[in-house]
């Protein structure tokens, strides 16, 4: 019998850390971490960007202070991060910064978009069919956004100048769908999107959806990517684990599988995601799907004549 494409939990990894994603540079993998100003290991008292090198756990210098909701892109030797930047003083959230650097030590910084008046939040970068994509989270103007949240998009020919998308290009205005990680395949010619739905009564799952020019969407019938699971998420993937954190972990609230985002590493699909309540109490987990991301993608979509339904009922 057919099935969906199996991912392997591997547990929780870290606390408190919520906006991230793997990522290959130079041949090494890198967990880009998007640090809140609340983090327990963060002492600067701010949210800031890092990257951690897989294999040996080192963190590169901190960077990009008040800036939140970070994704990290890898192209021709070169590192973008695109970022929500967080104004404390009048709590704006209507401006995407992008960074680059060929070091992940020196960076150099500018304003992709400013849109007064929108309230920006995850953000996630792919190379498209003839340029590259950003897809990133709003949960107002209205007229742009619908029911919150939403999903967005700005298109670049260098990833470094960015231009939004006609308000045509959306997912999706009638339900909450939030936290985006899109890729484009050009085998087929889709750009899938893993993002987060909001469950009927009270719980968060990622679903994925697919479309050839970011306006026609067409579900999974398959869905969802991943579902919460007290067994699973919190086993302890980290041996560094202090008692007092395994507790913690053990007795938290787990209604939420969110903030997907995934890349392909020597020949695996390596998974990031996040579990808790959605309210603060919130752990890094990891995963895996023995197969490449191409593969992955796809087996959600083809071979299943299914019809789509929403919502489904878990």
């Amino acid at each position: 019998m057919k099935t969906k494409p199996v991912i392997r939990k591997l547990g929780t990894v870290d606390l408190d850390m919520v906006e991230i994603n793997p990522l290959v540079i130079n041949g090494r993998l890198y967990r880009f971490e998007s640090v809140r100003g609340n983090y327990h290991a963060n002492g600067l008292g701010y949210p800031y960007f890092r990257f951690i090198d897989a294999g040996t756990g080192i963190s590169t210098p901190p960077f990009a202070p008040y800036h939140t909701f970070g994704c990290a892109f890898h192209h021709d030797g070169v590192t973008y991060v695109s970022g929500s930047l967080t104004d404390n003083a009048s709590k704006e959230r209507d401006t995407i910064k992008i960074f680059r650097s060929s070091d992940l030590i020196n960076w150099e910084e500018k304003t992709s978009l400013k849109l007064p008046g929108w309230g920006i939040f995850n953000t996630s970068i792919c190379k498209g069919r003839d340029d590259f994509v950003m897809a990133f989270e709003i949960d107002s103007p209205p007229e742009e956004c619908g029911v919150g949240f939403t999903i967005r998009f700005a298109v670049s020919d260098d990833l470094w100048n960015w231009e939004l998308t006609p308000s045509e290009c959306v997912y999706a205005k009638d339900r909450y769908t939030a936290c985006p990680a899109i890729r484009y395949l050009p085998e087929d010619g889709y750009y899938y999107m893993i993002y987060l739905e909001h469950l009927p009564g009270w719980g968060f799952a990622p679903y994925i959806t697919r479309s050839a020019d970011l306006i026609t969407w067409k579900l999974s019938p398959v869905n969802p990517v991943l579902m919460y699971d007290d067994l699973e998420d919190k086993r302890m993937a980290n041996h560094n684990f202090t008692e007092e954190q395994r507790k913690y972990i053990e007795n938290a609230i787990d209604i939420n599988n969110s903030d997907v985002d995934l890349c392909e590493y020597q020949g695996r699909t390596i998974i990031n995601y996040s579990w808790g309540n959605q309210f603060g109490s919130e752990f890094l987990a990891e995963a895996v799907y023995e197969g490449s991301l191409p593969e992955f993608l796809r087996g959600f979509f083809e071979g299943w004549d299914k019809p789509v339904s929403y919502p489904i009922d878990f």
